[in-house]
């Protein structure tokens, strides 16, 4: 099927996009067509949601079943003071929608579970995880690879934070989380803290390795984490 060529609009709104080496007309048009699914409105899913829908991917699913609290606003940046008791993914469509009229959203009020998330996940090409506890990842790690999408995966505690990119053909989930880790081995944010600008580090991050999964630029994080120490302002890679 051909692709939908941009419009005049379009043209002006991506045009630092456009003139880019080795991303140009190409690269928007597969943006324009992707479908991607953000699990998680948060900390991490803030930055996702804006950095996608202002590069202009065509259909932008969001599913989030929390609402939103004064305690989320240090780091959930989509989010506002005069949102506070909405649904999370209703607010965060609102900010998107602002930003760019021309991207397609599909808000799913609810959590996503082993039960509904290969139905909720079927439509989309690929899957960016920003949730903050194990049974949601796996859930939605499983889910992925049962439909054979490839999944952008962040996590953040305290000052320190990682990504990757779980792709069919790459190492499973269960090679970076064991089996036997569970929820209560880690630390919540609840518990910890957690400073705000480190899920804008990890969240851009994300939204960066989706861009280069859609368009084919560049060399997604498949089988390898990228960890950031905020405190030392460094940055570290292994594989696994």
């Amino acid at each position: 099927m051909a692709s939908e060529p941009l419009s005049p609009a379009e043209t002006r709104r991506y045009a630092r996009q456009l003139v880019l080496k080795g991303f140009g007309g190409s690269g928007q048009q597969a943006l324009k067509a992707a479908r991607v699914l953000v699990v998680g409105a948060g900390g991490l899913g803030s930055p996702v949601i804006a950095y996608l829908a202002g590069a202009g991917v065509g259909r932008l699913g969001i599913a989030d079943p929390d609402s939103v609290s004064l305690s989320n606003l240090a780091r959930q940046v989509i989010h506002t003071n005069a949102g506070i008791g909405q649904s999370k993914a209703a607010s965060a469509g609102h900010f998107a929608q602002a930003l760019n009229p021309e991207v397609r959203l599909a808000l799913h009020d609810a959590a996503v579970t082993a039960d509904n998330a290969a139905r909720l996940m079927a439509d989309y090409d690929l899957v960016i995880d920003g949730t903050d506890n194990l049974v949601t990842r796996r859930a939605v790690a499983a889910a992925a690879a049962g439909l054979g999408l490839p999944l952008v995966s962040g996590a953040v505690s305290m000052f320190d934070g990682q990504v990757t990119v779980f792709a069919p053909g790459g190492p499973s989930f269960s090679a970076l989380y064991p089996d036997s880790a569970s929820d209560a081995d880690l630390p919540s944010c609840e518990a910890t803290g957690i400073v705000g600008p480190l899920t804008g580090v990890i969240g851009t991050l994300m939204a960066m390795e989706a861009i280069k999964l859609i368009t084919g630029i560049g060399e997604p994080l498949i089988g390898r984490v990228l960890t950031y120490d905020s405190q030392g302002a460094r940055f570290a890679e292994f594989a696994f």
